[in-house]
């Protein structure tokens, strides 16, 4: 019995549109983390404790970049074939959706009127609500990307692409290292986030402060 070869003939996409979705990760990616930035500023500046629902919304959004991140990797090799794009727009997607449920719920506790909310709010909005708008856009753009794949995938990415691909993978991780940090000061050596942080725990367990969690007077 004699064996047929079979030959899968992948055509190579260039130019702008080509590399589309490879931008389009690297903007995942540069975009998720800095809004996560974002979140650190209102943080500090304002002297507000994320609750467990900011953070698990932070934790989709580094899902999501993550998932743009694969297709950044992926690219910086020279090549990347269209299960690589699948698997991070797939990533990204879940993270987006759980990222917009989590937002949902935090502004449905906060719905009612004469509700204040919880921290503060940028031009007008809670951050819960921004991140819901930004979650349901990007879940729109992948959409309409995703509906125009074939055109959008390059199957080369040329050299030049990797140094931007770095530099956005590196500022990736070091949002998400300090990430991990500003959860671990919050909780500190405990099993849970409470429901309204009111200090950073880690200096308390640790003895560095002693003057009781509570929240700074306005």
């Amino acid at each position: 019995m004699s064996e047929t070869a079979v030959v899968a003939v992948v055509e190579e996409k260039s130019g702008p549109l080509g590399s589309l979705q490879y931008w389009l990760a690297v903007i995942f990616v540069v975009g998720w983390s800095a809004v996560i930035c974002g979140g650190f500023a209102v943080q500090f500046l304002n002297w507000e404790y994320p609750c467990p629902l900011c953070m698990l919304q932070r934790m989709f959004m580094v899902l999501a970049a993550l998932g743009g991140a694969f297709i950044v990797r992926k690219g910086m090799n020279g090549t990347i074939v269209q299960r690589d794009y699948a698997v991070g727009w797939g990533l990204a997607i879940i993270g987006c959706v759980g990222g917009a449920f989590t937002a949902w719920r935090q502004t449905m506790l906060h719905i009612l009127p004469g509700d204040p909310g919880y921290g503060g709010a940028v031009l007008g909005l809670h951050l819960y609500v921004w991140a819901l708008v930004l979650y349901v856009a990007a879940i729109t753009t992948l959409g309409v990307v995703l509906s125009v794949s074939y055109s959008t995938a390059a199957t080369r990415i040329p050299s030049s692409f990797a140094i931007v691909g770095k530099c956005a993978l590196l500022f990736c991780g070091l949002v998400i290292a300090a990430n991990l940090v500003v959860v671990f000061a919050l909780e500190g050596f405990h099993w849970k986030l409470p429901d309204d942080p009111a200090c950073y725990e880690l200096f308390y367990d640790l003895g560095i402060l002693d003057d009781g969690c509570v929240l700074p007077a306005k």
